[in-house]
């Protein structure tokens, strides 16, 4: 089954996408538009990316002492997305944009995805825009998201620091106001900036004519200290190339300097970078009459986002859109390491069947497929990732809900969408990357040759539980705040929901069964929760996040994949197409092999298990 067939089921039966036209946001499009959209994106993502995807990962990004340089290929691809108008395909329309519902948004760019991940997209630009057009001034929209909506700019994000990582509240990057007058620049108030930034994606490279850097960096106070923690962080937005209030440049390079490029296990097609921020190697005229950063106006110059220390709130908007956006980056993966070793099986003849007792050489040799242990391994890869792909699109429709329904619908999606977050950026990096694993199992020795693209598949998606918040962030985050957050109010309409997708499978006989398992499952995730908090010791509660977040994770799929098999059995009555006996044995597969693990995962939630927490360092 096509990655097409399975989003036209996905949107159109499933999640009843064409009943967003009604809306007037989205009144001028139709299920033609949207096919429109997912057709263009499908040959764009054939001719540019796909052929590609090999090449991008063996000529790495490298520098020549001046530039960055990448294959014509990424040159050629990233132009082809700008000008698919993809980039701004949600914005309005005065801005550019097709005003599209994200989830045909998010539908559309699956197919970038699995074509070839590392060569990009425009995530970060589009998150970048997308941020400043919530927070940004009005003259900030106008200059720097409507030129990265045009592709003539691209954005990047800079949070983590070499000392730091993913531990915010001890970034060290400084900013300070850049002379007299420095809050009445056209552009937003003016500062200096001085740190480094690392692990920053496409950082450096020469796909645009700028790149516009969002930077974290503490203003420091009165005796020129930095405030310790979140609450000292700003916003601020760092062009590599200085630009005027009409969004030209002015041929003047920021002090913004690559200091190396990091040498990765994939996602080898994009930039990773080590930016050095004011180190003097592009010195920019002093400003005002303030001294600067060393008295000669050194630094970077940075224009602030919203308010100070505010701007780690500015910036959760764009990591919350980038997380849902890696959920997609790693069950494409899945996805394409499912369809590779699927027309792997159906071709590889070796052995002989069981049924004939497998010992005569002279019986022909059968298909790989035929055998119980491959089919296996191929109903677990599609479990997986056509149920992460289910769950990516039904948080996209959140994200439309939440923008364009009635109050109190929109505030339930927003609700739903804190707690599903976590899992919807989670669940695809662990589980996707099982399938990407699986797919080199089928395929056997070959599998784990660059001969076949599998193992490539296996590389990218290795970064997925680590970037925009690693595994245990992800957990803490889940069981510490978001189960919790509004008296437990987003773990309830999560249960509803659940409830109510059971109520109705229990009238399917092939469905009854797995409603009950489920019912019991949620039941099992809420005794967890109660317990895991019982003595109010976060140290106790939080000791065993990442089971919990399994089980969290599973629970969940358990019930996307029950309410996908609902609108396959109610389409399709007589269950009398391969693609609706698929779906029953995808569900089947999730119910019998996958849902009983949240058992062994929960029990330590539940006692409080310590055996991690409380083993001395010297025992290792």
């Amino acid at each position: 089954m096509s990655l097409r067939t399975t989003l036209d089921f996905l949107l159109y039966e499933w999640l009843q996408a064409e009943q967003l036209t009604q809306r007037p946001r989205f009144a001028e499009h139709s299920r033609e538009t949207f096919n429109a959209v997912l057709e263009t994106c499908a040959r764009i993502a054939a001719d540019k990316y796909a052929p590609f995807n090999r090449l991008v990962d063996v000529q790495e990004p490298h520098f020549d002492g001046e530039k960055v340089i990448l294959p014509q290929a990424t040159h050629d691809a990233n132009r082809a997305y700008a000008e698919s108008g993809m980039l701004s395909a949600a914005q309005d329309f005065d801005m550019g944009g097709m005003q599209l519902p994200y989830m045909i948004e998010a539908a559309a760019n699956s197919f970038f995805a699995m074509a070839s991940v590392s060569m990009g997209s425009g995530l970060l630009t589009v998150g970048n825009a997308n941020l400043l057009m919530v927070h940004g001034t009005a003259l900030q929209k106008e200059v720097f998201s409507k030129n990265e909506f045009s592709g003539r700019w691209s954005g990047t994000m800079c949070l983590s620091e070499p000392q730091a990582g993913s531990s915010l509240s001890d970034v060290t990057t400084r900013a300070v106001p850049d002379g007299a007058g420095f809050e009445t620049e056209p552009l937003g108030p003016r500062y200096r900036l001085k740190g480094n930034k690392m692990w920053i994606s496409a950082g450096e490279h020469e796909l645009t004519e700028n790149i516009i850097h969002l930077v974290l960096a503490k203003i420091p106070d009165a005796d020129g200290k930095l405030v310790p923690g979140t609450r000292g962080i700003s916003l601020f937005i760092v062009p590599k190339k200085m630009v005027n209030a009409q969004g030209e440049l002015t041929g003047e390079r920021n002090d913004v300097a690559l200091a190396g490029l990091n040498h990765k296990l994939g996602w080898r097609g994009t930039t990773n970078t080590l930016l050095n921020f004011g180190e003097g190697k592009y010195p920019v005229l002093s400003h005002g009459a303030g001294p600067g950063l060393d008295g000669q106006g050194a630094g970077a110059v940075g224009y602030l986002v919203g308010k100070p220390g505010e701007g780690l709130r500015c910036m959760f908007h764009m990591m919350n859109e980038a997380r849902i956006g890696v959920g997609i980056a790693a069950t494409m993966l899945g996805m394409a390491g499912y369809q590779a070793s699927l027309d792997y099986a159906k071709n590889r003849p070796q052995g002989r069947p069981i049924s004939a007792g497998g010992k005569d050489a002279a019986a022909p040799q059968v298909r790989i497929i035929e055998h119980a242990d491959v089919k296996r391994m191929l109903l677990a890869q599609k479990a997986y990732a056509e149920g992460a792909l289910a769950l990516e699109l039904y948080c996209a429709r959140l994200v439309d809900e939440q923008h364009t329904a009635s109050p109190d619908v929109a505030d339930d999606a927003r609700l739903l969408l804190e707690v599903l977050t976590p899992i919807a950026k989670s669940w695809p990096s662990e589980w996707c990357l099982e399938a990407n694993s699986l797919a080199i199992q089928v395929h056997g020795g070959y599998g784990y040759t660059r001969d076949f693209p599998v193992e490539q598949y296996w590389r990218d998606n290795r970064l997925n539980m680590i970037h925009e918040g690693t595994h245990g962030i992800q957990a803490t985050d889940l069981l510490g705040r978001k189960v919790l957050m509004e008296n437990g109010r987003g773990l309830s309409l999560l249960g509803a929901r659940i409830s109510a997708t059971a109520q109705r499978a229990q009238a399917q006989p092939e469905l009854a069964d797995h409603a009950a398992q489920l019912l019991r499952a949620l039941a099992q995730v809420s005794d967890a929760t109660r317990a895991a908090w019982s003595t109010g010791v976060p140290a106790e509660a939080l000791a065993n996040a990442v089971p919990y977040m399994q089980a969290f994770g599973h629970t969940v799929l358990a019930w996307i994949w029950l309410d996908v098999a609902l609108a396959a059995v109610n389409g399709d009555v007589a269950l009398a197409t391969p693609a609706t006996r698929g779906r029953l044995a995808a569900t089947r597969y999730f119910f019998h092999y996958e849902l009983p693990k949240i058992g062994a995962w929960l029990h330590v939630v539940e006692t409080r298990d310590a055996t991690c927490a409380n083993l001395p360092e010297d025992c290792f």
